[in-house]
């Protein structure tokens, strides 16, 4: 059984075995919970001979911009809350495309009715990013000069190219000031460069589990992701578009050396330890054997289902460059800047 609402916000409702968390008073037999229904939406911008001139001085243009919104914009447009994505995410921040769609957006826990971000309250907006391989222009789209996927012809890209991409988007619907930016990793980068840029635009920031630049360590990390990627002899100098065979071995080992970044040793030890995976003892072999390896391997496989190889090495060196202190001076300066609230 269903249940659809109209606005200002689309709900549907079905029994907990079908997936959700939010319970609703429930009949005799049967007990509901509110799900929200969205939608991917495009919308094309800097069409020539407005193009964008990128931080690297090439221009890029036009450019299609997925994006996802959530609740209702208010009279005076003042309760607009944009969410940025990290390295792997997409404008799926929350709620399902249907009733039968089994898979909640990426930040199902914070956004919607009555969460921290409340769609009761506030319009939340969320765009895959420039460069991104999810709906917005990057190197898996079409080359409108060529007619063909821009592979490695895409312009490299930047934190502060991504933003810029952002305002205009938030200018295209109409809104002057958001009410907050909201990110984490990659997205906190974009939410820093939100609020240094365009303090005058943003009343506060939430930038989560971020940096104003990258580690040395970081960037070796991502640097052997990339090179996973581009030895991998089906990646093809980025040219595997269309074709029989994609670096899925060299994208799914990245994405296992990202997952190993995310965890510190300590929480290792405690969510795996050196417990075997569906077995008591060691088989003197190289199978998967600790819950660990499988684990990466998991991870590793389900990452190549749903993302770009090329993208990953776009969005990885983007991180790589963003660095407010080389930008601004210090990083001092460039919070001097703002007039954002930050948290």
């Amino acid at each position: 059984m269903y249940l659809l609402l109209k606005p200002p916000c689309d709900f549907v409702a079905f029994p907990p075995s079908r997936g959700g968390t939010d319970l609703i008073p429930k009949t005799e037999d049967l007990e509901f919970i509110y799900l929200m229904i969205t939608e991917t939406k495009h919308v094309t911008l800097f069409t020539p001979p407005n193009e964008i001139t990128l931080e690297s001085g090439k221009k890029l243009g036009p450019i299609t911009v997925a994006y996802e919104t959530l609740g209702t914009l208010n009279a005076d447009a003042s309760n607009a809350v944009f969410v940025c994505h990290a390295l792997s995410g997409d404008a799926h921040v929350a709620g399902r495309y249907s009733a039968e769609d089994t898979k909640p957006g990426w930040w199902e826990e914070m956004v919607g009715a009555g969460k921290a971000f409340d769609t009761n309250t506030y319009f939340v907006i969320c765009a895959n990013v420039l460069g991104g391989c999810k709906g917005t222009t990057g190197p898996n789209s079409i080359d409108p000069a060529t007619k063909k996927p821009y592979g490695l012809a895409f312009p490299v890209v930047s934190i502060a190219d991504m933003v810029r991409v952002q305002k205009e988007l938030i200018d295209h619907l109409g809104i002057t000031r958001l009410h907050s930016v909201v990110g984490g990793s990659m997205g906190g980068m974009q939410a820093l460069e939100w609020g240094i840029r365009y303090s005058e635009n943003v009343r506060s920031v939430i930038a989560i589990a971020t940096t104003p630049k990258l580690s040395p360590q970081s960037i070796a990390f991502d640097e052997v992701g990339r090179n996973a990627i581009m030895k991998d002899p089906d990646w093809q100098k980025g040219n595997y578009y269309g074709k029989d065979k994609a670096p899925n071995n060299g994208l799914a080992i990245a994405r296992m050396i990202g997952h190993i970044t995310y965890l510190s040793d300590e929480a290792m030890r405690t969510k795996f330890g050196r417990r075997l995976q569906e077995r008591e003892k060691l088989g003197y072999d190289f199978s998967t054997e600790f819950e660990v390896e499988s684990y990466l391997r998991y991870q590793g496989d389900k990452f190549v289902e749903r993302f770009d190889a090329n993208t990953y090495l776009y969005l990885t060196k983007a991180m790589d460059y963003f660095d407010l202190e080389v930008q601004y001076g210090s990083v001092n300066k460039a919070f001097e800047r703002t007039n954002s609230k930050f948290l």
